[in-house]
């Protein structure tokens, strides 16, 4: 929205503001959040981060340009003074761009796995049963129209999302899927985007070096449905329960194994390819089929159903569409290779989602599983040892190695996962990831799957803050072209 210019009044309209020093007539051109990026007459919110105070780039921001300052200190530094900037940040920003959330229909899908599935399975519903284009906002990438742009986080800034939400508008796109994030829901980068649907996967333990415990992991999840018009939930999930307690809006619900559910799953086949079953809702039976293995992709394509008809889309439109939806990069993605074993790239970086590609593979290696993997650096350090137990119980051979090691030692982080393991026997150290790719390619033989897990769409590692480029697929191939080359 460039050229766009709006009275300071209209700008803040809902925020909760507790003084005000500037003159409500100025007109502002633009609303940034970091000083860097201010160009004069805009507006700049200095937000409180986590490793840095925003109140320290006010100077900046003024010497930028900056009309109005709106900050938490009452000390003279802000010319707006709020609570909560960062809460109110996303109020500003959806008054800037219009509030285009309000002239789209937007499904948010949240959980601890399955958002990016859910949402590339909902997109494609809704462009084959609707015929009109939907927008998506997602780990993997943000995709309005044509245009695709890779993401830095699975639910941007509430500053982004606006600008994206807005952009979308104005191509005339009036559907959109958004994975969001439980960082997204507590800090309230949500908070002013109007959800026609929300989508409710799982729960198992993560990000609890954020949240702390387990109750606010799920409280925050919860908020999601306190913000849009009907909600579709897991029944199977043990979180179900609390979560349709507090739900504010109209549910329905999904499952395999509860009876009661709004959604069923009779006749589940599993097979190395795809997933069959028959989908029981609304009334109607209807033989379902998706070309995504294992038991977890039943209660995707569930999630996807329950959120299509929530959409007024009928349930054999919705299967005929599932039937010709594709994987999506980094879950369960198989490798090509020439060699007679198979190689799998999953994003699994929690127990358990490595618990779910792991038995998954299991029933579908003619010869051994190998599961290469390790865990991320400065996230939850409780849930290593327990992956580690899960490769040793599932696995027929591990390759520890690191992840994204990010600020901490990769050797630190593989003594913590090695104590799930209790002994090493079945296992090999390599901290060096390509090294241990190679390895265990070296190792595989006639038959066997190994497992690159933990990456997935990911094609960088961060080491002390630095990301280096680092595509799995692309290593690989650089080992089938070494073998080629020994071979001639």
């Amino acid at each position: 929205m460039e050229g766009v210019i709006m009275k300071l009044e209209r700008l803040l309209d809902g925020v909760d503001i507790i003084s005000m020093g500037a003159d409500v007539a100025t007109e502002v051109g633009g609303v940034y959040s970091d000083s860097r990026k201010v160009k004069p007459g805009g507006i700049f919110v200095a937000i409180s981060g986590f490793k840095e105070d925003g109140g320290l780039y006010i100077e900046a921001s003024r010497k930028n340009g900056a009309a109005v300052i709106v900050g938490e200190k009452a000390d003279g530094s802000a010319d707006v003074v709020v609570k909560d900037s960062r809460r109110e940040l996303s109020r500003i920003a959806a008054n800037f761009y219009g509030r285009p959330s309000e002239k789209m229909k937007i499904i948010g899908v949240t959980g601890t796995n399955g958002k990016t599935t859910v949402t590339n399975l909902l997109k494609h519903i809704i462009e084959k049963c609707l015929g009109v284009s939907c927008g998506l906002i997602g780990t993997n990438e943000i995709i309005i129209g044509e245009k695709r742009t890779e993401s830095t986080r699975t639910t941007p800034e509430s500053l982004e999302i606006q600008r994206i939400l807005a952009e979308m508008c104005d191509a005339g796109i009036e559907y959109a899927v958004m994975e969001v994030s439980s960082h997204a829901l507590k800090l309230g980068r949500v908070a002013d985007v109007r959800f026609e649907v929300g989508v409710f996967t799982n729960l198992t333990p993560e990000h609890l070096d954020f949240h702390g415990t387990l109750d606010d992991y799920l409280e925050s999840k919860a908020l999601l449905f306190k913000m849009c018009e009907k909600g579709v939930i897991n029944a199977d999930d043990r979180a179900a329960a609390q979560i349709l307690e507090t739900v504010g809006c109209k549910t329905l619900t999904y499952a395999i194994n509860r009876q009661d559910a709004d959604i069923l799953a009779k006749n589940v086949r599993l097979s190395p390819e795809k997933v069959e079953f028959e989908a029981l809702g609304h009334g109607v039976i209807e033989r379902a089929e998706l070309g995504i293995p294992g038991e977890f992709s039943v209660y995707n394509a569930l999630a996807a159903i329950g959120a299509g008809l929530m959409l007024e889309i009928p349930l054999t439109d919705i299967i005929t569409a599932l039937a010709t939806a594709k994987g999506v990069k980094g879950r369960a993605e198989v490798v090509p290779v020439s060699a007679d074993f198979s190689v799998v790239i999953d994003y699994a970086h929690t127990p358990d989602a490595l618990e779910n590609i792991l038995k998954t593979l299991k029933r579908a290696a003619r010869g051994k599983l190998i599961c290469l993997f390790g865990c991320g650096g400065d996230r939850d350090r409780e849930k290593r040892p327990v992956m580690g137990r899960i490769a040793r119980e599932l696995a027929d051979f591990s390759v520890i190695t690191s992840d994204n090691p990010r600020t901490e030692e990769a050797e630190a982080i593989i003594e913590e996962i090695l104590k799930g393991l209790k002994d090493r026997k079945n296992c090999k150290v390599i901290p060096d990831r390509r090294e241990a790719i190679a390895y265990a390619l070296d190792i595989a033989e006639a038959g066997d799957i190994v497992l690159l897990a933990g990456k997935g769409h990911e094609t960088y590692q961060e080491i002390n803050g630095i990301k280096h480029h680092m595509d799995e697929r692309k290593i690989v191939a650089d080992f089938e072209k070494t073998l080629t080359e020994r071979a001639e």
